[in-house]
């Protein structure tokens, strides 16, 4: 599982570097301006996971499933701590169907 660095947009423009998806998954930053940006290059779908943290009255939230579509791509987010910070490392844990031809970028506008 490798851990993104977040990357942030400016007002000069960002030329993002995008991350080949981990088999095992990422993890990134959270925060109220946070995204993810996947890329698939494969000619399936790829469903992305954000594993959810949170609780409501003794009740687990449900994950977050993004299908992204073949060829094409999701930007997913806010990446919001209250439903997404997993309190042991302060990131949120990003698991993919398939890695394979799958690239992501942790953004921050």
């Amino acid at each position: 599982m490798a851990t993104l660095a977040t990357q942030t947009v400016a007002l000069g423009g960002l030329a993002p570097t995008y991350a080949a998806a981990a088999g095992g998954g990422d993890k990134v930053e959270c925060g109220d301006r946070n995204f993810l940006h996947v890329k698939n290059g494969s000619g399936s779908p790829v469903t992305v996971t954000l594993t959810s943290t949170a609780s409501v009255r003794g009740q687990t939230a449900a994950n977050v499933v993004v299908s992204v579509p073949a060829s094409g791509e999701r930007m997913i987010g806010p990446l919001q701590p209250d439903l997404l910070l997993n309190q042991a490392d302060n990131l949120c844990a990003v698991g993919y169907s398939s890695a394979t031809t799958v690239t992501v970028a942790s953004l921050r506008i």
